[in-house]
């Protein structure tokens, strides 16, 4: 139900090619499978729908923690839904290569310890389980709270969050 304009050998969102045009007619495939179509021809198909990334968390001493990556580098995220951004101390920021004084905005932030510094910064990409976002919001803290990286609601908003028995689901949402 939606007009593509495609190009040789270039596949289109829903997995069609063009393989070849003219005047006349065109060849595409999709599915595997090659049709004909002449000039002023109806064209449709049918695909799958794309199954949605998703990352399953389980508890560890009653807190929800998971590995995860922030700009392709591994850390250790604590699922915290209570933090406004994905929070990290300096040393976490500069160990993943963030150079937070330079690009960030600094600011104050109230915590559980009371306010502390902070300099906001963007990550260009973060992922959990499957689910990759580009341009989250961080926040680096000065010191050395918080002892973990804090997975924030600038990710969690992003994605759909569910429990399945112990389990903590997240679904991308697009």
């Amino acid at each position: 139900g939606v007009q593509r304009t495609l190009k040789k050998s270039k596949k289109s969102p829903e997995g069609v090619v063009l393989i070849f045009d003219d005047s006349d007619m065109a060849i595409l495939e999709g599915d595997g499978k090659q049709q004909e179509f002449k000039l002023g021809r109806h064209v449709s198909t049918s695909f799958k729908q794309k199954k949605l990334a998703e990352a399953k968390i389980l508890p560890r001493n009653g807190m929800y923690s998971t590995v995860g990556f922030i700009n392709g580098q591994q850390v250790n995220f604590l699922v915290d839904t209570g933090a406004t951004w994905i929070a990290m101390n300096v040393h976490q920021a500069r160990s993943l290569g963030i150079n937070f004084r330079y690009i960030g905005k600094r600011s104050a932030v109230s915590t559980a310890n009371g306010v502390a510094p902070v300099y906001l910064v963007m990550l260009d990409k973060v992922r959990v389980g499957e689910i990759e976002l580009r341009n989250v919001a961080a926040g680096v803290l000065e010191g050395s709270s918080p002892s973990q990286v804090l997975l924030g609601n600038s990710f969690l908003n992003r994605v759909e969050m569910q429990r399945q028995g112990q389990v903590m689901l997240l679904k991308q949402k697009f």
